[in-house]
């Protein structure tokens, strides 16, 4: 790896942070710089999910005023993320991926659109004051685990997938949910290590410029996060989802 490599992957690792800090998608910007380095698309997607763990939890720890009162919440919906997060990572290393792919921006351009038109579908779906708990409850189960499949399995955008799902299901302000959004990707995250680290094939050099990184980024994202307005918050999330949406439509069809 020479120098050039190093500077590109360690810029692509700020970046990333502030951005999976601020709204998601930021595997986008470390993935194709991984493969730019050499690495095959695999180890490359690997290589990604290990770098970016600690970024999530810089996240965290820069959005925890945000997380107040939220204790229970994340208690409940973390053994349905891990078990998600784990049959995802089993779905990477046991089964092709080209199905996958092709499905992928679909589910990213929907959740962006989901978010924009949250209101609307809160008319159809039922505003979070009208569900009994029973169904908010199993709801944020389902949510959560089917979020962590995709995360164990690729993972690029599931901040903005988990924001829009959630902002459907939770009545709190934008700024509590994406600091929910936080905790749930460093969950997803940390299992995705645990199990890559194991069984897959980790480029450790390239882990070693991008993790220190998405920490410094993911802080620094985080703290803007929480000074921004939600409908400005809300505007910047649909607009990555859609970018990022349309960008893996356009590499699943190239």
């Amino acid at each position: 790896m020479d120098l050039a490599h190093v500077v590109l992957l360690a810029v692509a690792g700020v970046a990333a942070g502030a951005v999976n800090a601020i709204a998601g998608g930021g595997s986008l910007i470390t993935f194709p710089s991984l493969i730019a380095t050499g690495l095959p698309t695999v180890a490359a997607n690997v290589t990604n999910s290990v770098s970016v763990f600690p970024g999530y939890v810089s996240s965290v720890i820069g959005s925890r005023a945000d997380l107040a009162g939220q204790r229970a919440r994340v208690t409940a919906t973390l053994p349905a993320c891990v078990l998600g997060t784990g049959g995802g990572c089993a779905l990477l290393l046991l089964t092709p991926a080209r199905a996958f792919e092709l499905i992928v921006p679909f589910l990213v351009l929907g959740a962006a659109a989901t978010l924009a038109f949250q209101q609307r579908l809160r008319g159809l779906v039922g505003h979070p004051h009208a569900m009994s708990p029973r169904r908010a409850a199993v709801s944020l189960q389902a949510v959560v685990f089917v979020g962590a499949i995709y995360g164990g399995y690729f993972g690029a955008a599931l901040g903005v997938m988990y924001v829009a799902a959630l902002a459907l299901i939770l009545d709190e302000p934008l700024n509590r949910i994406n600091a929910l959004k936080n905790v749930l990707s460093a969950a997803v995250g940390l299992v995705t290590l645990l199990v890559f680290a194991f069984f897959g094939p980790v480029n450790w050099a390239a882990v070693a410029i991008v993790a220190p990184a998405t920490v410094l980024g993911g802080y620094t994202g985080a703290r803007l996060a929480q000074r921004l307005p939600s409908h400005v918050l809300r505007i910047i999330i649909v607009s990555f989802g859609t970018a990022i949406g349309l960008l893996l439509l356009y590499r699943a069809l190239s």
